[in-house]
């Protein structure tokens, strides 16, 4: 396991990003499931850093897991932000018209979509949301 606490910036989405990015190199992770997972992080970093202290600031732990039996590698975000399930939020209509949807959604969707796993509680005052994605 590694785990890394950042400031919950925008600024540091990029370093976030690549303190997973590393783990999974170091892995042997195929090119499509880290550049899936580089989305999912960065989507899921970047909405740390906007709303879950808004308007102050707080951290954000990164910690990144590898089951080697399955080739599963797990990632955790951890905030003491607002309680915010994101899975709770209704799917986006993607069969309409962009300009006739409401902004927002999009992002926690793909992330849906493109990770074979997402788990959200909130425990002990903090967030805790995962992801999974065989590599």
């Amino acid at each position: 396991m590694k785990e890394k606490t950042f400031k919950a910036t925008i600024e540091n989405t990029a370093a976030a990003v690549a303190f997973v990015e590393e783990a999974l190199e170091e892995a042997g992770c195929s090119m499509k499931a880290q550049m899936q997972i580089n989305v999912a992080m960065d989507e899921m970093f970047v909405n740390i850093a906007r709303y879950a202290y808004a308007p102050g600031e707080g951290d954000a732990t990164v910690r990144f897991e590898l089951d080697e039996t399955t080739r599963t590698a797990k990632i955790t975000l951890i905030d003491s932000g607002v309680p915010f399930n994101p899975l709770a939020a209704a799917e986006p209509d993607t069969t309409s018209a962009a300009e006739d949807r409401p902004i927002g959604g999009l992002g926690i969707f793909l992330v849906r979509k493109t990770m074979d796993d997402v788990q959200y509680e909130y425990r002990d005052g903090h967030n805790v949301f995962s992801m999974k994605k065989k590599i």
